[in-house]
């Protein structure tokens, strides 16, 4: 079978997989954040932090338990890195530098995984799973609970109230992500991965040296850093590591995870607002931009530039022979287009025009179809934008599922699309201004400006996948990235939120004939165009001094 063949094979297994998922878990999900039920160990909890999962929330006192949540989640995760020396598990490794535990904790927390460190080398039992494990569960159940309020925001009316963030997150984490992960690790387990809380040993000789190897309870890390989109590696190799991802069946069941639920989420949605279609419409969208997106990939990495790569069956360089181009292309996709750091190959050595493709992925917002949660309010707001463009081509007032987008919901929605933009480039420019920053890129001209480029991209778009080359474990990229990500995760949730609260407020506007219909092709293929525009002509100058210039010389 040719490798082309193969890897097309593995696509086609991998939409029947999620079509199949779509209707019952989309339905389950809108089945949890509905009911009014709550379930003894959901109680315990409540009991135990003081909420009351019973009161409703106007979008202020939501978002201030985001928040509140979120600060208390950094502070214990840098605590418990800084205390690493004294504590039980720790496998001899030391307390965690300042900068490098605030970067580690912004980066869990905010649901990005960014990892400037090695985690065989650094971490212990005790952090891995009882600090970082912990954050890819609440971390991925706080963007779902921020999706479903801005669902709530379209679906009530006359009122400003979005529900109970506790209730929220805490169903999300109960009912959705934990029951999912159990018996993905025990599918991860049987296909070779690792779960065991043994110590440090000798594995062998390579290169006149001995080599050491922790063990730790990779499976189930593993299973919830893809099921939340969270993406941090119990090994610094990630998912190229056999540990982690040990042949390509469970390559093709890790790229199940990462998508599974931001595509069932367009279900929920639909269910939510009473019309299934207008979520066919997101699906439409995202499964567009992401099967264009994997073709390109594909076809780049396969496409042969001599001998060498004829032999190779395409660009090898980077990845690993158990999966392949095909499988290394499709997971690289699925992993820039949602905000998974997860990688199981080497970003870097893609091809430029490779390159570019992760990049613009991250840049269009990881939105098709994004993170968990995070991809359907961004898509959410984009369909906005795109109601809006439509009403001035045709001189009417936009409206979207009944609620009317004045100026009031276009200025939220236009400030949640320049915030990330304004992150990347900024802190992108400083780098490159500065000698201490641009001393840490390995390579130079336009792959090592694609270095520094990527690192604010993935940090800001809250994805944490590397480009690498890059030495980011400085006190700047540190600090500078950490602030990235932690501006880039939750100023965007403060506009979703206010605006969820301004759209709840609306009394629903009747459906006319001069009413765009948005669950149409035509508006599909208008709400892909305005993405691609809007947010990719955006950073067009700074992928054509990088990616770009390096895929066209080439």
């Amino acid at each position: 079978m040719s490798p082309v063949l193969a890897g097309v094979l593995q696509l086609l297994a991998l939409i029947a997989a999620l079509a199949l998922a779509y209707r019952p878990l989309g339905d389950h999900m809108a089945r949890v954040y509905s009911s009014e039920k709550h379930y003894k160990p959901e109680k315990w909890i409540y009991k135990a932090i003081g909420a009351n999962p019973t009161a409703e929330m106007r979008w202020p006192a939501y978002l201030r338990g985001v928040l509140a949540f979120s600060a208390v989640s950094v502070l214990f995760l840098y605590g418990l890195q800084r205390a690493q020396g004294i504590l039980p598990g720790s496998l001899g490794f030391q307390a965690i530098d300042p900068d490098q535990a605030f970067n580690t904790a912004a980066s869990f927390v905010a649901n990005t995984n960014w990892q400037s460190y090695y985690g065989e080398q650094a971490m212990g039992h005790v952090v891995q799973t009882g600090g970082l494990a912990v954050q890819n569960f609440v971390s991925a159940a706080v963007g779902m609970a921020v999706a479903v309020a801005l669902v709530r925001g379209f679906a009530r009316s006359r009122t400003g109230e979005l529900g109970n963030f506790w209730a929220d997150m805490v169903r999300g984490v109960v009912r959705i992500l934990l029951p999912i992960s159990v018996v993905g690790a025990i599918v991860l387990v049987a296909c070779g991965a690792i779960q065991n809380f043994s110590g440090i040993h000798e594995v062998g000789q390579f290169m006149g040296g001995s080599r050491q190897w922790n063990g730790g309870a990779v499976a189930s890390q593993e299973v919830i850093k893809e099921l939340g989109t969270n993406g941090g590696g119990y090994f610094n190799a990630n998912s190229a590591h056999p540990f982690e991802n040990p042949n390509p069946f469970s390559n093709l069941f890790e790229v199940f995870l990462i998508l599974v639920i931001p595509f069932a989420l367009t279900r929920t949605f639909g269910r939510m607002v009473g019309n299934l279609r207008q979520g066919y419409a997101i699906l439409a969208t995202m499964a567009t931009i992401w099967i264009g997106f994997t073709a390109l990939m594909m076809w780049t990495e396969f496409a042969h530039h001599g001998p060498a790569f004829d032999v190779a069956g395409g660009a090898m360089e980077g990845k690993e022979t158990r999966f392949g181009i095909g499988a290394s292309a499709i997971f690289s996709v699925a992993t820039t287009l949602t905000s998974t750091g997860a990688v199981n190959s080497f970003h870097s050595s893609y091809t430029g025009l490779g390159g570019g493709i992760q990049l613009l992925g991250m840049q269009l917002g990881e939105i098709a179809p994004g993170g968990v949660g995070s991809g359907l309010y961004g898509m959410l707001i984009m369909a906005i934008i795109a109601v809006f463009i439509a009403g001035l081509m045709v001189g009417r007032t936009p409206e979207y599922l009944g609620k009317k987008i004045g100026t009031r919901e276009i200025k939220f929605a236009a400030c949640y699309i320049l915030i990330t933009p304004a992150l990347v480039l900024g802190f992108t420019a400083a780098a490159m201004a500065l000698d201490t920053p641009a001393n840490s890129m390995t390579n130079t001209g336009a792959h090592g400006f694609s270095e520094i480029l990527y690192a604010y991209t993935s940090g800001a778009n809250n994805n944490g996948s590397a480009f690498a080359g890059l030495n980011a474990d400085t006190q700047w990229f540190n600090s500078t990235i950490g602030i990235a990500m932690l501006l880039g995760r939750f100023l965007p949730m403060v506009f979703v939120l206010a605006l969820a609260g301004s759209l709840a407020e609306q009394k629903p506007v009747p459906e006319t004939a001069g009413t765009l219909r948005t669950d149409k092709p035509l508006y599909t293929g208008l709400l892909v165009g305005t993405i691609l525009i809007v947010t990719g002509l955006t950073y067009f100058p700074a992928l054509a001094l990088g990616p770009l210039a390096e895929g066209l010389a080439s």
